[in-house]
């Protein structure tokens, strides 16, 4: 039993290592590293390419269009020096650390010029949704970031090169950042570029953290010196980039957590204690900090009552929001203080929706249906019916925003037809039809 147990393990095991092997197609050392320190430098071409793909995603994010910032992440050169930065924290090079992050910085101040420029001369000068997005990080990000990063690391040692790192560059997004800091400055908001360039930051060191642990994991050799000195030198200045750029990343990481934890349990609060068949949530916001958080909330309809209310409140501890206010603006207090635009937009979007849902149940349901030529044998059957149509017919359902789709036979009758000969008429055309969603009107 034991033999048969240590015969499975060790099957096992051997699976797992042929199969999660990442010794098995690794590229020749010197050549990963050669290729990665060529990606790192900014010049010629490289430059311009970055400059063009700004101008795109910038573009892009100005016309609402995701495909055109998706195009612009593809051309985009911004991985290299970021994972020229990890591969040189990882073999213990400060020289190519140095580089990948002056040619980084370069990269991110060209990049937010050019953007800049182009939000300062475009016509349109409304923030879009897609622009929007880049403006709060959350922690969705650092995952992308995190794990996009292994992906990457891993692509750039492989023999056979794939389309990873493309997929990796618009996955973590690094360009749309940039090009929301300089909308940020061209238009005088200094949110958005805060935000925006603390996005840029996330990402990048991410995939660089990424990229020093799939080094270490790949054991590629670390550069020694001959002046021992020398050594210590730089090992030393090495640790104490990585401590000065990893501590402030965990304590942002971790604030950036807080706030997501923070912002679904209030989601999850406001969709089981504000559901109410006379009172609806209109207008929603949520303030966070680690001291004290807030979620304002504009209701319209039947007023609430102080018990009510209070109630409501006692049960914020619940919901992991314990000391965090809760404000609730209705009746004559809602119209003070109040962006009436919001509650305009959040209306419309309602009602756009269900709109855009009644018509797309109506498409779906809408069919083409080819009714043969039956006038013929209708006169030879049922004599009394003297005129007809067969029509495709949506009924659409008032209470809800159900439609179905049936076919419609409607008759004009010269005279009285018994219940029995109506049946009969019913069975032939569905059965002449080939429809069980079929109507009949006798007149």
């Amino acid at each position: 039993m034991t033999e048969h147990q240590s015969g499975l393990g060790g099957y096992i095991r051997l699976f797992f290592q042929r199969r999660f092997n990442l010794h098995l197609d690794k590229a020749n050392e010197e050549e990963v590293v050669r290729a990665i320190k060529a990606n790192t430098v900014f010049v010629g071409s490289s430059l311009w390419t970055l400059i063009f793909a700004i101008f795109i995603a910038s573009i892009g994010l100005n016309v609402n269009s995701t495909a055109v910032i998706i195009g612009a992440m593809l051309i985009s050169p911004l991985m290299g020096p970021i994972i020229g930065i990890g591969l040189g924290i990882g073999i213990n090079d400060l020289a190519l650390v140095r580089q990948g992050g002056r040619n980084l910085l370069i990269a991110a101040l060209i990049s937010i010029a050019t953007s800049t420029l182009y939000f300062y001369i475009t016509p349109l000068h409304d923030a879009q949704s897609e622009l929007l997005a880049r403006t709060t990080p959350s922690i969705w990000d650092v995952f992308i970031a995190f794990v996009g990063g292994l992906a990457g690391a891993i692509a750039v040692t492989r023999k056979e090169k794939s389309n990873v790192i493309p997929g990796v560059a618009i996955a973590t997004a690094l360009m749309p950042p940039l090009c929301t800091a300089g909308f940020g400055l061209a238009s005088g908001n200094l949110l958005f570029f805060a935000g925006a360039i603390y996005l840029f930051f996330i990402n990048s060191l991410f995939i660089c953290i990424s990229t020093y642990l799939i080094v270490r994991f790949l054991k590629f050799n670390k550069k020694y010196f001959e002046d021992r000195n020398t050594e210590k030198k730089v090992s030393r200045y090495i640790l104490i980039t990585v401590l000065v750029t990893i501590i402030p990343s965990i304590y942002l990481a971790y604030g950036i957590v807080q706030k997501s934890i923070f912002e679904n349990s209030a989601q999850k609060f406001i969709r089981e204690e504000f559901s109410f068949s006379n009172t609806q949530v209109v207008n929603k916001s949520f303030k966070y900090s680690r001291n004290s958080s807030e979620i304002d909330l504009l209701l319209i309809g039947a007023e609430l009552s102080k018990p009510a209310i209070d109630s409501i409140r006692s049960k914020l501890a619940s919901y992991k929001l314990k000391g965090t206010q809760l404000i609730i603006r209705q009746g004559l207090d809602a119209r003070a203080n109040v962006d009436f635009s919001q509650i305009k937009a959040s209306i419309m979007e309602d009602v756009f929706s269900r709109d855009s849902l009644a018509k797309k149940n109506v498409s779906e349901n809408k069919k083409e249906v080819k009714i043969p030529e039956i006038r013929e044998e209708i006169k030879s059957l049922f004599p009394v019916i003297k005129s007809y149509s067969v029509a495709s017919t949506v009924f659409i359902n008032t209470d809800t925003l159900k439609t179905d789709t049936v076919l419609q036979f409607t008759a004009t009758l010269s005279g009285k037809m018994p219940d029995a000969e109506k049946n009969r008429v019913e069975k032939w055309l569905k059965a002449r039809l080939r429809s069980d969603k079929l109507k009949v009107v006798l007149e």
